[in-house]
């Protein structure tokens, strides 16, 4: 592959791939023919319930309607786990995407989170995402993994077997190096040489890993998306990335776009002055003793901004404590989010 004045054009595993320059030397690229660009941000909204438990349709046209007009928003991860995506039946996945879908006025991607265990089920939940609208889907590793790690070769056997049964473009999923489920670099790249996976949601939470992996998976997987989901560390982690897919766009869409556009222009003062605003935010959704209370606390954040009413969760997510909500509200207005 040659590159030449921020422009190329070549083969990866086959396929066809043309690539170019961001203002900071990174190779971005238009990717195997999926029809959109995550050149930005994705946010990864919540599930809006009732009082009584539903899915609330009324909130979702809301709130996909309102990130689908934010400037930089380029696609909507929805049953991720800030979306409680494990805590739905299948018949609320299907309805949930076709929602969100409706709401956005299929004017960007609806990317769908595929959490079946085993690859067969898997498999139909991405048929089913895509009968709904889905445009790719976000393919979780067996949760089993988390505990007892994985057979080598099994994930990338995931991957082709879940793309073979539906045909649901897909993102590979990097979990946390804390995990057994995370993945190790070899195993990294074959899952992005084979056909249908065409980005990496990494949130290895590792900064010694994130600076190996990264440049070498830019390097020799070239037109692949590399999308941050590190909510908490985005400083660090958005300077050799082409988006972020976070939960936290879901109540900060605008300053996360903002600071990815600092970081693709190597403006380290802004975006850490970026960061620095964000940071009172950050610790009052992220920095709690479960990773998990985040999507509660975006439900507080969305009621601030005027989206949700309230912040209904289902078990086995608890309220947040008396007194929470006045925090996250408070730190929206130092971010000067509302």
């Amino acid at each position: 592959m040659t590159l030449s004045n921020g422009h190329a054009n070549g083969t990866t595993n086959g396929h066809s791939v043309t690539v170019s320059s961001s203002p900071n030397g990174n190779v971005r690229g238009a990717h195997q023919g999926i029809g959109f660009d995550l050149r930005g941000i994705t946010p990864a909204p919540v599930t809006p319930f009732t009082p009584d438990g539903k899915v609330d349709f009324d909130a979702i046209q809301r709130l996909g309607s309102w990130l689908a007009s934010v400037e930089g928003v380029k696609a909507l991860l929805v049953l991720g786990h800030a979306g409680e995506g494990t805590a739905l039946t299948s018949d609320e996945k299907v309805e949930l995407i076709k929602a969100f879908v409706r709401a956005v006025d299929d004017k960007i991607p609806i990317i769908a989170g595929i959490t079946g265990e085993g690859n067969y089920i898997a498999g139909l939940e991405a048929k089913a995402a895509k009968e709904a609208g889905a445009k790719a889907g976000l393919l979780y590793p067996n949760h089993g993994w988390l505990r007892f790690g994985y057979q080598k070769g099994a994930p990338q056997l995931r991957y082709s077997e879940v793309y073979a049964a539906s045909q649901l473009p897909l993102i590979l999923f990097q979990y946390p190096a804390s995990t057994k489920a995370s993945y190790d670099l070899e195993t990294q790249l074959d899952i992005l040489g084979q056909e249908g996976v065409f980005a990496i949601k990494n949130g290895v939470r590792s900064m010694v890993r994130w600076d190996v992996d990264i440049p070498v998976i830019k390097k020799q997987r070239p037109g692949k998306y590399i999308l941050t989901c590190e909510d908490e560390y985005l400083l660090h982690s958005s300077f050799m990335v082409d988006g972020m897919l976070v939960g936290y766009g879901t109540i900060a869409p605008e300053l996360l776009y903002e600071m990815l556009q600092a970081c693709n222009a190597n403006d380290y003062v802004r975006a850490r002055e970026i960061n620095a605003q964000l940071l009172p935010l950050t610790k009052v959704v992220y920095h709690r003793p479960s990773h998990m209370e985040g999507t509660i606390a975006l439900k507080h954040g969305l009621i601030s901004r005027g989206i949700l009413e309230h912040a209904t969760v289902r078990t086995p997510l608890l309220p947040l404590p008396a007194g929470a909500h006045d925090e996250i509200h408070q730190a929206m207005k130092l971010a000067g989010i509302i």
